[in-house]
């Protein structure tokens, strides 16, 4: 049985992380990837220094050969399936039926962002409808931005986006559900809110023009963020019953430790700060305390061998 130290499964910025800072550590360390990462569909990546703009493939791309120069090996493979056995080792199942094992386990698979399901929304993520300000706001700043909030509350988005432009309105589609101080805080901001009926999203070539209304009227746009809750990409976590928050984020520890021991998750799965730069953050702070807890085990063996019978 070939055992690993560490399995990574996600090979977005804190799986990559993780294993640059495990593979530099010696460490013997596989890799997942299923290549379904959660900003695929941008068109730039942002606020990461010295690679603001850089497209996400690129940004994949680049980090997976200073990974390989460690020697981490790489699978493009969906893990379906994991476990520990009675030896406390992680057994680790792909979709071809293939078991692997490790000593520890770090899942940084992140999240996913379901889209309305309203036409047009599809076709135009990622080019004129996004939603994340921070990530995609200076490239529409100024122009007459938009919130679609239907399913969740677009309040705090909204009142954010007034940071890019001052053209921003809220539509909630035939939703009413603003508390009386929202209202209020949303008029002084002069943030129209608009709660008719979407029939769809209009526009030429996934750039958006217009919002067109189930009356017939529709509202002119260059922008469109949404706001619509998320999930997580795999159910990993839960398979080792892993504490989660009400919005569905896994509970770690100040060392992205969760409470199954040599279970680790960092990225965008455990915490509120969706950042490319803070999820590679947290890889790079899995991987340390997974080294360090790997010496430890290994020295206090090697301490129980020098003993005496």
């Amino acid at each position: 049985m070939e055992l690993f130290d560490c399995i990574i499964v996600g090979g977005g910025p804190a799986g990559l992380n993780a294993a640059v800072v495990l593979g530099s550590s010696q460490r013997k360390v596989l890799l997942f990837d299923t290549g379904q990462y959660r900003n695929r569909y941008s068109h730039g990546m942002h606020n990461y220094l010295t690679r603001d703009c850089i497209d996400p493939a690129e940004f994949i791309e680049i980090s997976q050969k200073e990974i390989f120069k460690y020697g981490v090996q790489l699978l493009h493979k969906k893990v379906v399936n994991a476990r520990k056995n009675e030896e406390e080792v992680f057994v680790v199942k792909d979709e071809e039926g293939t078991l692997y094992y490790s000593k520890k386990m770090l899942i940084a698979t992140g999240l996913t962002d379901p889209l309305p399901q309203v036409e047009g929304f599809e076709e135009m993520y990622g080019k004129s409808v996004f939603h994340c300000p921070y990530c995609d706001g200076w490239e529409v700043r100024n122009k007459r931005l938009g919130v679609y909030a239907k399913n969740k509350n677009g309040f705090d988005l909204a009142i954010s986006l007034k940071g890019w432009s001052a053209h921003v309105a809220i539509f909630t589609d035939g939703v009413k559900k603003f508390k009386p101080h929202e209202k209020e805080e949303l008029a002084a901001n002069d943030i129209a809110v608009i709660t008719l009926p979407v029939l769809k999203l209009a526009g030429d070539d996934g750039m958006i023009e217009k919002i067109i209304f189930r009356d017939g009227t529709d509202y002119l746009l260059d922008a469109l963020f949404f706001v619509n809750g998320f999930a997580q990409q795999c159910d990993l976590a839960e398979t080792f019953d892993c504490e989660m928050s009400k919005q569905g984020k896994v509970l770690t520890n100040q060392y992205q430790q969760t409470k199954t021991r040599g279970l680790y998750v960092a990225g965008d799965a455990d915490k509120d700060m969706h950042f490319v730069v803070v999820a590679a953050a947290e890889g790079a702070k899995a991987a340390v305390i997974i080294n360090k807890e790997i010496q430890k085990e290994i020295s206090k063996q090697r301490l129980a061998n020098a003993k005496p019978v």
